[in-house]
């Protein structure tokens, strides 16, 4: 499989397990606003390795994963509808891995490889 210049992983915290099917949306910086550039839902293993394809010019982007219906769909009471991830690609070609750590009541990120 080949993955794109960004991609995330979404480990489930409280279950110990990948969270599979959970809609993530990539946006770009437009102005002071945001457009968006595309969407995916993570695979059995958490990930979406396909998003923005494997040229994007430097800039601001956002990963807004939609936290409010994983939940949902497993019965779940949360805390956080969404959580969004602001990030910023530079010019130097590096691909950008985007994970998120995440419990009904808490989540948090950082700087894959």
């Amino acid at each position: 499989m080949t993955t794109s210049r960004i991609t995330t992983h979404v480990l489930d915290s409280s279950t110990g397990v990948p969270a599979q099917g959970m809609h993530v949306e990539l946006a770009g910086r437009e102005g002071n606003g945001w457009r968006q550039l595309d969407a995916g839902i993570t695979d059995v293993d958490g990930r979406i390795m396909r998003l923005g394809g494997d040229d994007l010019p430097a800039g601001e982007y956002r990963l807004r994963f939609d936290t409010g219906g994983y939940f949902r769909a497993r019965n779940a009471v949360t805390f956080y509808p969404e959580a969004i991830v602001t990030f910023i690609v530079t010019d130097d070609g590096r691909h950008v891995h985007v994970p998120l750590l995440l419990s009904p009541f808490a989540y948090s990120t950082y700087r894959g490889s």
